[in-house]
């Protein structure tokens, strides 16, 4: 497969399966060879020869158009069982945040990728952003000593622009909430860094979402690290109008910091004892969806490490139990609810 181009098949043209498409075609080892979705009139958008277009994940799969990569980008709630068809037929999957909504299915998503040998990668792109990367690396290397607290802050605008009538998003089956939605790629940052959490207490309230969505729109959640030291996630889509911010605070035994502007892109305060910050390439913007943005654009990096695994050049830098203990530390969030 060295010298073979690896064939993508994208399931979900949305915003992020077209984002996915596009990092695809752009990319010289890479090859789309088919698109899914509900939506057939989206046919006519998808830019490239030698595209098929399939109404369904099924209808792919019963084509025989061989891929060896099908992407899962669907609404959340169809992300497991979608992922365990493609799994089942043969293809390796990369499988869009959230892998589920439930651990258990993501277990299921797992044994059934162990059982046929396939590989499974799960989307957070966000660690590839320069902050993230900077601050994942001090905190393995000791720099800031013991860790103490922890803080994120999302506060983000979602509202009527968003959750728009008859769309998945809002909904309590297939969005999930607001935790799986929008800022799971903060839990993932936590866990990635830090480690996983427990002790869990959190609340939540809707303030303005009532007539949008069928879960809530702001919380707060407190809890101790397992490693020591405790932290705090305070979120929103209750915002007016745009985004506020999206940071992390970090109050270590020999300094402080704080990441953070609209989407954790930048480093906002450093002051760690004999330490000199680093000048840290830029951050890519966030993704723009008109109205409303989302996380840093990193896909490309996604792409490129399927593609580096699938040729032996590299190990997959968000592992399938990396993705299951998202939604478990998020499904223990909700259950923890006072």
């Amino acid at each position: 497969m060295s010298m073979q181009k690896i064939r993508f098949a994208v399931i979900g043209y949305g915003h992020i399966g077209k984002r996915h498409a596009a990092m695809i075609q752009q990319n010289d080892e890479c090859e789309l060879v088919a698109v899914a979705d509900t939506n057939e009139a989206l046919a006519k958008n998808i830019q490239g020869s030698g595209i098929s277009f399939f109404s369904s994940l099924e209808s792919f799969l019963d084509s025989g158009i061989k891929a060896d990569v099908v992407t899962i980008a669907t609404p959340n709630g169809l992300h497991a069982t979608q992922a365990m068809k493609a799994i089942g037929a043969g293809h390796h999957v990369v499988v869009e945040k959230p892998m589920g909504l439930h651990r258990k299915e993501c277990e299921e998503v797992i044994h059934t990728a162990l059982s046929r040998s396939r590989h499974l990668f799960c989307v957070m792109q966000n660690r590839y952003s320069p902050p993230s990367e900077w601050l994942k690396q001090i905190v393995t290397n000791g720099v800031l000593g013991k860790v103490y607290m922890v803080q994120v802050n999302c506060y983000w605008n979602r509202d009527g622009r968003y959750y728009k009538a008859g769309s998945w998003h809002g909904t309590k089956q297939l969005d999930g909430g607001t935790l799986f939605t929008q800022f799971s790629h903060f839990i993932d940052l936590l866990y990635w860094v830090f480690g996983d959490v427990e002790d869990i207490k959190s609340c939540f309230s809707s303030f303005n979402h009532d007539k949008l969505t069928e879960f809530e729109d702001s919380g707060v959640v407190h809890f101790r690290f397992s490693k020591g030291g405790m932290g705090s996630i305070n979120f929103s889509t209750s915002v007016w109008d745009k985004n506020l911010e999206s940071s992390m605070t970090v109050i270590g035994e020999h300094g402080s910091l704080k990441v953070g502007g609209q989407y954790m892109d930048k480093v906002e305060y450093c002051h760690i004892k004999d330490y000199t910050m680093p000048e840290l390439r830029p951050t890519n913007p966030a993704n723009d969806y008109g109205p409303y943005k989302g996380s840093a654009a990193n896909h490309q990096y996604v792409i490129q490490n399927v593609v580096d695994v699938l040729k032996g050049r590299a190990s997959i830098t968000t592992n399938a139990l990396e993705g299951l203990k998202v939604v478990d530390i998020i499904e223990r969030i909700y259950a923890c609810k006072n």
